[in-house]
């Protein structure tokens, strides 16, 4: 895993949540994870990462993900092994 996939990846993981990792950092860590991204309607996106599909809305107008998202993506990673 490159460096900047790792980073992102260990502020999923900071405590207190954080509110201020950006959204493109999380999808290139799907990506970088084996994750298929295709776009829906509006600002939404589905991710098919393993052999399940989860539905996220992109943040706008700024680009940081709000704490909620980073927790349910958190856990997510978390149960199928995925930690820093």
């Amino acid at each position: 895993m490159k460096r900047k996939h790792l980073k992102t990846l260990k502020a999923i993981f900071a405590h207190p949540v954080s509110s201020n990792i950006q959204w493109q950092d999380i999808e290139s860590l799907f990506t970088e994870l084996g994750a298929e991204i295709k776009e829906r309607e509006g600002s939404r996106i589905s991710v098919v990462l393993f052999n399940e599909v989860r539905v996220f809305h992109r943040p706008h107008p700024g680009p940081d993900t709000d704490k909620g998202a980073v927790a349910s993506i958190r856990n997510w990673l978390k149960q199928h092994g995925i930690i820093p």
